[in-house]
Formats: C-alpha cells, structure tokens, sequence
C-alpha cells in the first residue's frame, strides 16, 4: 500500500511539471525573441494565458525548443506575427491574436516558399526571416479588425445609462451607473464626415434601417445626433480599419450590437469623446 501511494504522488508531481513562457526586455528597448523555458512535462501541460495583456500560452502538446508560437498559443506577440504575415500577403485576416488554422497555413506558406520546413509552427528562424522583410507594426496594424482594450471611462460616462464612445481607443462601453456592462470596437466617420463629439441622448431606434442619404443598410441603428447613429456595419466586418463611416458609429460584432440593442432604450445618454 505504501509503495502505490508512493507512485500516486509521483505521477502527480510529474503530471504537474509543464513548459512556460517569459517575454524579457532589452536594456535598448530593441525588439528580441521571447525567451522560452521548456519544463520537463508529460506532454499534457495546461495553458494559463487568457488574452493580449499576457504572455503566449504554451500549447497542450511538447515541441522543439527553438518553436517560439504555434498553433494554440496566443498574445501579443502572435498579433505581431499576424500582423507581419499581412505585410508579405501571407495572411488576409486578422490579426486575432490567436495562433489559429489560418496562421497555421499562412506560416507553412511562408516557410515553403522560402526553402524551409512547412512545419507551420513559428520557430526562430522563421521569425528572423520574416522580421527581416517587413516593418514593426503600428498600434492600428496589430487592432486592424478591433480587439484592443478600451480606454478608461470619461467622468461623464460614470452616471446612469450611458453609450460611452471613446475616439482614442475607438471603443464603445456600454455603462450604467459606473459599471461597464459590455465593450466592443467601433469605427467612426472619416476625415470629411467626421464622427461629432458630445454629450447626446438616443431619440430613434431601428431594428431595420437603410441610410436615406447613402443608400446603406444599417441595422440595428440608435440615432443620437441628426443623421448620426450607433449602428452594425457590415463593411467594419469586412474590412475593419480599413475603411470608415460617414459619420456613423460602426460596430463590427454583429451579436455584441443586437445584445446591445435590445438593452438600449431611448433616452439613454451618449458622450462621445476622444
């Protein structure tokens, strides 16, 4: 009896060992490879990284220790990738941030062409190649198709029901009393039909609308200021930053702005601001 307890603890403590990440610095603010540590592990480590403010997560399965990302992982850094991979028309969509099937293919592609093996896992000389022919990516390269965090609130957001529209961070909070209730990315009109800044208040919805002056759907629409409403954009879905507004406040996540639609009611207070 004592020898199994002996190996149950044994196997435990195996089965907890798994493989992690550290993103150093360099003293030059210079780009560098993350440094992976790989653990000993029974090749079934669990991954703890949830989102872009954290570091890749490790996937489930062992790799070579020269593999900086594949498929599964996610972060920042694989929204560089993704973003790099766009510049040499590797990839089309995104970035998301995650290591998905498409990067999966976009890299193999990128590594074929090149003489490389088409492991389609990003290992340091893939990614040394790859820096080598394009330029380090802009704030709104790496947030093309939305996903970034929003900025903090404006003071005038943090009382009752509000559509709190942030121009910086080009996101949109739904608030009330204080509480943000959701957030979602939003595209606002372009340099000749700009988005108007204030403190406005929803007087029309429709779940249906097609712009009169445009010709342009726009469902789900919450009219805060003339013509200008908070609306889905197919176009935003499409294109993401690319493209702009003709005044309009555009959501792109079709399901977030149908959630939010059915809580917004007339009234309800805008401030739009930058």
């Amino acid at each position: 009896m004592a020898r199994a307890f002996a190996a149950a603890a044994a196997l435990s403590a195996l089965v907890a060992l798994c493989g992690c990440t550290v993103q150093g610095t360099d003293a030059d603010g210079k780009h560098h490879l993350p440094v992976r540590i790989q653990l000993p592990d029974s090749g079934s480590g669990s991954s703890t990284g949830t989102g872009d403010d954290k570091a890749s997560a490790s996937p489930r399965t062992a790799r070579a220790a020269n593999v900086l990302w594949a498929r599964g992982d996610s972060g920042t850094d694989v929204r560089e990738l993704q973003a790099r991979l766009r510049q040499v028309d590797w990839l089309f969509d995104g970035p998301t941030g995650t290591y998905d099937d498409l990067t999966e293919q976009a890299v193999a592609g990128f590594q074929g062409k090149r003489g490389l093996p088409k492991t389609g896992e990003t290992d340091t000389v893939t990614w040394q190649r790859l820096l080598k022919m394009t330029h380090e990516p802009g704030r709104w390269d790496l947030y093309l198709m939305g996903g970034q965090p929003a900025g903090a609130p404006d003071p005038r957001c943090l009382t009752g029901r509000v559509l709190c529209i942030d121009k910086t961070s080009r996101t949109l909070r739904w608030m009330i009393d204080g509480r943000t209730v959701s957030t979602m990315s939003v595209r606002f009109g372009a340099q000749y039909t700009p988005t108007r800044d204030g403190v406005f208040q929803v007087y029309w919805k429709a779940r249906k609308w097609v712009s009169t002056l445009y010709h342009s759907p726009m469902p789900y629409a919450m009219f805060f200021s003339g013509g200008q409403a908070v609306h889905y954009s197919y176009d935003f879905s499409m294109r993401g930053y690319a493209g702009g507004s003709h005044g309009c406040v555009n959501v792109r996540d079709e399901a977030a702005i149908a959630s939010l639609f059915a809580q917004v009611r007339t009234g309800d207070k805008v401030v739009v601001h930058q």
